[in-house]
């Protein structure tokens, strides 16, 4: 995917030749919510790009902070997805037009099915995905929806989707870290021309203790979160870190003024273990 910088920060073109930001900010409602950080984030740090989802609550906590940046609207790029028990047309439809009613926009420039996993007893997952993503193909088409893709989605559910529907994801959102990097899904998107996004960049902070990535901060004169963000777009991966701390947003935002060696970026390559640390829910989905 090429890559160009705008507005401060490169992006990355979608295949509709929308063009979203490398870097943003991620929220959840895992670890708190800040309104002061979001703030900071948009009005200090320059971030363009803000990730949420009707499932994090923050919904309208967000449209405050949005209002008070500030940044007018089209200059932003909004994030939200469709929690799996909102799959169904109807119900896919209603759930958009209220997220967007709850954060004070007319419309999201990317909408993602948040799970493959449609949570829903006696109908197959392929068949409610599909259900859902057509509600979203059509949201697409009447712009509350600039662009639309999916979240945590496997090989095989993309290969379902592209048979079953017409239009074929912008977007994939799954957790990319040096301990999870799913090469044969990062290719797959890459040859389908489906961007390919990184959440939970640091490992929920596992990353921070590895010793390479320890070194590799002490070679570059840089944090331990900085190399594991540089080595995450220098991939090519949309990277949505997240932090309700001002000084880490700062520290996660200077990623761009040094480039990793590429034997330093084989070396985190070589720290892949297959270790997942995001789940749907216990027992631990299997990912039909």
């Amino acid at each position: 995917m090429p890559v160009t910088p705008v507005s401060g920060y490169p992006t990355v073109t979608l295949s509709n030749g929308l063009q979203i930001p490398i870097l943003g900010l991620g929220t959840s409602h895992h670890g708190g919510y800040s309104h002061d950080a979001i703030v900071h984030a948009v009005r200090q740090c320059g971030i363009r790009h803000i990730d949420t989802a009707k499932r994090y609550g923050c919904e309208e906590e967000l449209a405050k902070a949005i209002r008070e940046c500030g940044v007018p609207r089209n200059d932003l790029w909004l994030t939200n997805k469709l929690w799996p028990g909102d799959y169904g047309y109807k119900a896919a439809k209603k759930a958009c037009l209220d997220s967007c009613s709850r954060m004070g926009v007319d419309y999201f420039d990317l909408y993602l099915l948040h799970w493959p996993d449609s949570m829903q007893p006696g109908r197959s997952n392929r068949e409610t995905r599909a259900e859902a993503w057509r509600a979203l193909e059509e949201l697409y088409e009447e712009g509350v929806c600039r662009a639309i893709g999916v979240s945590n989605f496997l090989v095989h559910h993309l290969q379902q989707l592209k048979e079953d529907c017409s239009v074929v994801p912008h977007v994939n959102q799954v957790e990319y870290h040096p301990f999870q990097q799913p090469s044969q899904l990062k290719e797959y998107c890459r040859k389908e021309g489906i961007v390919f996004e990184g959440y939970c960049p640091l490992a929920k902070g596992q990353a921070l203790s590895n010793p390479t990535i320890i070194q590799l901060a002490q070679k570059y004169g840089r944090t331990p979160a900085q190399i594991c963000i540089r080595w995450s777009i220098q991939n090519g991966v949309v990277t949505i870190p997240k932090s309700t701390k001002k000084e880490r947003l700062q520290e996660n935002c200077q990623v761009f003024g040094f480039t990793l060696f590429p034997e330093d970026m084989n070396s985190i390559e070589e720290l892949h273990c297959d270790m997942k640390l995001i789940h749907l829910s216990y027992p631990l989905w299997k990912g039909y």
